[in-house]
């Protein structure tokens, strides 16, 4: 109880949960930055379906960060914030708006499953912590992200 929190998790733990949560913060972010984007430039004959798509998807991303970062606000650490802070803790690059719909769709495919892979991997410190509430977040990301990304393969008829 070093830092003042008595919550049943050990400060360390909290320390590394809340990291590994930064990075999953830093890549939704990433993630939504893009997929709003695609939402305004995607064209061709599948306009329509995919600006739909990709509003669905970034909506339900926008509501997720603001829950992550709460929740490491919660664990007693700062939620990371800004561009420069977001792109040293991600590996989610910038879309391209010149990208044809079927590489928007492919990139995007290849983003979720990145945040699939990063919230799988912290998944286990949250587990080990005994930390139930970060537990059943990342679990429901990991459900978001793997529904976005089967809904992404989809349209591209795989």
């Amino acid at each position: 109880m070093a830092d003042g929190m008595n919550t049943g998790i050990e400060a360390q733990d909290r320390g590394m949960v809340a990291t590994s949560l930064s990075r999953l913060l830093a890549d939704t972010y990433a993630v939504y930055l893009k997929t709003h984007g695609y939402h305004w430039n995607v064209r061709g004959p599948y306009f329509a379906s995919l600006h739909a798509l990709f509003m669905e998807q970034y909506t339900e991303m926008w509501t997720a960060i603001d829950e992550v970062a709460e929740r490491i606000r919660a664990l007693g650490s700062p939620a990371p914030q800004g561009y420069a802070v977001f792109a040293k803790l991600s590996d989610i690059q910038d879309g391209d708006p010149t990208n044809s719909a079927e590489q928007m769709l492919e990139e995007l495919v290849r983003d979720h499953e990145t945040l699939i892979a990063g919230a799988r991997a912290a998944l286990p410190l949250a587990q080990e912590a005994g930390d139930e509430v970060t537990v059943g977040l990342i679990t429901d990301r990991l459900a978001a992200h793997e529904k976005h990304a089967w809904m992404l393969r989809t349209s591209l008829g795989r």
